[in-house]
Order: C-alpha cells, then sequence, then structure tokens
C-alpha cells in the first residue's frame, strides 16, 4: 500500500492574491488560516483556497483573532510554518551605514511606517512558536531601519531579537532565474528555523535554500541548466498587435493586449529587435546617425537621464520616432531612460514584471519583436503561475480586473521558485 504524503501546516501573512500559497499548497503544506487587508486580494484569495480561513483587514487589529483561528485549526499540534510578506514600497534605497551615522549624528530619518508591520507579524509568530518561519520581500530589506519604541534597528537584527535564541536562520538574495523560472526577480529570502536539522544544515552549508538549478553560465557537468529564455516560455502564441482592437486580441483566454495610441504604435513599431524607441533613427531619410540617449552621474553621483537627446533627425530635421510629451505647443523628449520602451530580449528571461508590466514605457516590457506589450497570459507564464491550479476569478466567480492582476503580479514571487524552496524545507522536518 502507497504510503500518504505528510501535510504540513502554515499561516499566511500578507497573503495577497496567494501567489505565494500555491507553491506551498504544491509541496505539501496546507494553509490553514490567511490575512490580508485588500478586499480585491481576499476575493480571488478566497476563490483559491476555499478551505482556508481568510481573516479580512488590518493586522495590527486582529492579531488576537490569527491566533485563536490558526490555534483552533490546529487543534493542539504544532504549526509547521509561517509565510509572511510585509508590503515592499517603504524598503529603504539607502545603505544601512549612511542612516545609522545620520541617526548617531542626530539626525532622525523619515521612515516608512509600513516598514513596522514586521511587529505585529512577530508578534503572532513568537505566540504560535512556529517550527518555520519565511519572510520574503525586495533585496533592500536587509538595509532597512526600522524605530520600535524609539530604538532605531536594522530589520533583521530586530527579526532575529525578537525570535531569540531558540530560533536561528539567515537571510539570502535569490535570483529567481536561478531556479528555472524565465524572469530576472531577486528577493530576499529570510528563513528561521527551532528545528535541530535545519539549524545543523545552516551550519554545514552556511544556507537554507537548495541549491541553483540553472545559470546564466550552465554547467552540465555537475547539473546546472541554461537559464529559462522568453523565446522558451512564450513565443509559440498567437501573434498580437497594438493597433486596434481586433488585431490586439486572440482566442486564448488573457491573451490581450492594450491598443497603443498613434504616436506610441509609431514609436514602437520603429523600434529594432533588442532595442529602445529612444534610439530609434530617422524614418524619413533614413539616416542612422542621429545621437542616441544615455544618462551620465551628476554632481551628486546620481544617475541622470541625457536631456540634449536630439528628438528630430540631425540630418534631414524630420520627427525622430522617439518618446515625446508635448509642452506648450512643442513637442519634447520624454524624460526617461533607455530601459523605457525597449523591448525585451528573446534569449534571455524577461525583465522583473511589475504591476505596470501592460505600460510600453515601463522597463523592458515591449513584446521582443512584435508592436505591443506584453499580454497577461504572457505574463502568468512567464511568472510560472501557469504550472500551478490557479483561478483568476473573484469568490463569486466574476473576472478580477485587469490592475488587480498586474497589482498581484507585481507583488508576488514565482511560484516555481517557491515551490522548489518550500519541497526542499519540508525534507527536514
Amino acid at each position: 500500500m502507497k504510503k500518504a504524503l505528510k501535510h504540513f501546516t502554515a499561516l499566511s501573512l500578507f497573503s495577497s492574491g496567494g501567489i505565494g500559497d500555491i507553491a506551498a499548497t504544491a509541496a505539501n503544506i496546507d494553509i490553514l488560516v490567511a490575512n490580508e487587508i485588500l478586499k480585491d486580494r481576499c476575493s480571488i484569495f478566497s476563490r483559491n483556497f476555499p478551505n482556508a480561513k481568510l481573516i479580512s483587514g488590518d493586522i495590527n487589529k486582529n492579531i488576537e483573532r490569527i491566533i485563536s483561528e490558526t490555534k483552533g485549526k490546529l487543534k493542539g499540534e504544532e504549526l509547521d510554518f509561517v509565510f509572511a510578506t510585509p508590503p515592499c514600497q517603504g524598503m529603504s534605497q539607502n545603505g544601512m551605514g549612511t542612516l545609522l551615522r545620520g541617526i548617531r549624528e542626530g539626525k532622525k530619518p523619515k521612515l516608512d511606517v509600513r516598514n513596522k508591520l514586521i511587529i505585529p507579524a512577530l508578534d503572532i509568530i513568537c505566540r504560535l512558536n512556529p517550527k518555520i518561519v519565511i519572510f520574503e520581500n525586495v533585496p533592500n530589506m536587509q538595509n532597512t531601519i526600522i524605530d520600535v519604541d524609539g530604538t532605531y534597528i536594522n530589520i533583521i537584527d530586530y527579526i532575529r531579537k525578537r525570535l531569540g535564541n531558540k530560533y536561528d536562520g539567515k537571510a539570502e538574495v535569490v535570483e529567481f532565474a536561478d531556479y528555472g523560472v524565465p524572469q530576472m526577480r531577486q528577493r530576499l529570502i529570510t528563513i528561521f528555523s527551532k528545528e535541530k536539522q535545519i539549524k545543523d544544515l545552516l551550519k554545514q552549508t552556511k544556507s537554507l535554500l537548495p541549491e541553483r538549478t540553472h545559470s546564466q553560465n550552465p554547467l552540465p557537468l555537475i547539473g546546472l541548466k541554461p537559464w529559462v529564455t522568453v523565446r522558451d516560455t512564450i513565443s509559440k502564441l498567437p501573434h498580437l498587435d497594438a493597433k486596434n482592437k481586433k488585431s490586439a486580441t486572440s482566442d486564448i483566454k488573457w491573451h490581450y493586449v492594450p491598443v497603443l495610441s498613434a504616436e506610441k504604435y509609431f514609436w514602437v513599431e520603429n523600434t529594432p529587435i533588442g532595442k529602445g524607441a529612444f534610439d530609434n533613427q530617422c524614418v524619413q531619410c533614413g539616416y542612422q546617425g542621429n545621437t542616441i540617449h544615455g544618462a551620465k552621474k551628476d554632481k551628486s553621483g546620481i544617475n541622470r537621464a541625457n536631456k540634449d537627446t536630439p528628438l528630430y533627425c540631425e540630418k534631414c530635421g524630420a520627427l525622430l520616432p522617439r518618446p515625446y510629451v508635448v509642452e506648450n505647443g512643442k513637442k519634447r523628449l520624454m524624460s526617461g531612460f533607455t530601459s523605457a520602451y525597449k523591448r525585451m530580449s528573446w534569449d534571455k528571461p524577461a525583465s522583473t514584471l511589475t504591476k505596470n508590466l501592460s505600460y510600453a514605457c515601463s522597463d523592458h516590457k515591449l513584446h521582443p519583436e512584435q508592436n505591443r506589450v506584453l499580454s497577461l497570459y504572457e505574463a502568468f507564464l512567464l511568472h510560472t503561475i501557469t504550472d500551478f491550479d490557479y483561478k483568476w476569478e473573484n469568490s463569486d466567480g466574476t473576472k478580477p480586473s485587469d490592475k488587480t492582476v498586474r497589482e498581484i503580479i507585481g507583488e508576488s514571487i514565482p511560484p516555481r521558485g517557491l515551490f522548489k524552496i518550500y519541497s526542499y524545507l519540508t525534507k527536514f522536518l
């Protein structure tokens, strides 16, 4: 008789639409209770996790309820996992040393209150005592300082302090393309555990992550495959074109794109493969030597886009197919870097999918060849959501807005990579 797979238990905090939690479910981790503040995320989460107890609202106001509901579901058993993905918009772009030096000099920094959401999360964790705690956020989390009752402390140090000597762990930056995800996405994965086997693993290997499976420089002899590319993932889908509504749709659900204005379409259709619209050359006289766009550091050391990039052909004076805005009746080059209105590369993983993935002006979001941005279905493939059983539906079965879908993708991690991490950790429980 085949032995049944052991199922593990988890609490999910800041769950969004549950993209990370589908990876947990695939790794035999049952989401018992979840908490999310935004109603549109809650609706999609409920559709995909009908057996989980979803507590909607501010975590600060629901600490006791989250704890009691989790204990009720556990029925006296020990909790295996807590997953926590607090909002990342407030994570510091500055070096931790610079912030601490300023604090010592009496300069009180302006800190984002969203970073303090780690405090109620840890209040819950410390009372539930799970076997493993996993925080996920942007790499800048490791440089973030929070104010705890008037004391400034690095957020990772605060996690370590609150968990105490019973737990040991580490924060590690992960490039998810290294786990077979066709997208460049770096995140900070912070794992702490009280389990002896996992503590011993950390001492032995200095890491709590599984070995990489893919690399930009593959090494077949040790099992490292090449990165999965955009071409590998979306090249066989039906052609779309953003010129008009008819050409921008297909029979595949979610495989459609927004129609571009005549001006934007002019910029995009004249953008060569692998290039950006800011460097487009003259279509009137064919001159290919117009100055291309770039950036240089100012006196403060900040990288600034050039202000003198020509909008009109330096040979014939014709308007170049480059992004522009109109001010006081005159056209001027749009402010921005060369990564805006730029095509993705076929033979690399996609650039990071953000909540602006459907906007041509977002970094590296033009299709490698076709005159358009990515469709949402292509985003599902590149984000590896299609590996799993996930429904883009509200709790009542209706379709969510494209905006909500983009935002959920932008604030989540590709689940293919998370599945490998979760599956690896369960081996030690």
